[in-house]
């Protein structure tokens, strides 16, 4: 059942607030201050903490995963203190939204894995560990952190639904679905060979 606030005034201020906060840019901005210039011309062109990992410089790729993850988590909860539940999810769906499709970076941002994990962080740690010990095994025992968060992101919308959160897993399955789209050239070099491996350098 959805949340009675869920397509209210409040909620088109939590989805503004949500994309607000998830536009903003973490990995362009840190290796822009580290004096390695601009993350999006190596590698695979992403602002993420993967592509910054392939700058060799793992302390700039955990800083990127963070600020990415908790945006995503501060849109939820500032959103849930202040307007509600409803929306909450749309502060998420706004979030992710903004991380993919950033305005100050021409709607070209990245691909939403931390987003993703900081915004289930804020509804649902128990399913946030399920999703990280999927894409931990996978990723430690293949080294491709894309297939990793896909088979992560769609085991979510099932974990929710088992922990009786039918609304959030909804929510979680349109994220997904982006995600899965936002990924279409990593599943191409995946099926080709040709995708690049946890730590390789750009």
């Amino acid at each position: 059942m959805m949340p009675p606030d869920v397509a209210t005034p409040a909620a088109l201020g939590g989805l503004a607030l949500g994309y607000a906060l998830g536009s903003i840019p973490f990995g362009l901005i840190l290796t822009r201050f580290a004096g390695l210039g601009d993350v999006r011309a190596i590698g695979s062109g992403n602002i993420g903490a993967t592509n910054v990992l392939r700058t060799g410089r793992k302390g700039l790729a955990a800083a990127t995963l963070l600020g990415d993850a908790l945006k995503g988590t501060a849109a939820v909860l500032i959103a849930r203190q202040f307007l509600g539940e409803g929306p909450a999810l749309a502060a998420g769906l706004g979030a992710f939204l903004g991380h993919l499709f950033p305005v100050w970076l021409g709607f070209k941002g990245g691909k939403g894995v931390a987003t993703f994990i900081g915004v289930l962080l804020a509804f649902s740690p128990p399913a946030l560990a399920a999703f990280a010990a999927i894409w931990l095994g996978l990723a430690f025992a293949l080294k491709y952190s894309s297939l990793a968060a896909l088979a992560a992101s769609a085991a979510t919308p099932l974990v929710l639904w088992a922990l009786g959160a039918p609304t959030q897993a909804l929510l979680f399955l349109l994220l997904g679905l982006l995600l899965w789209w936002k990924h279409a050239p990593n599943i191409r070099r995946l099926v080709a060979g040709s995708e690049g491996r946890i730590g390789q350098k750009g």
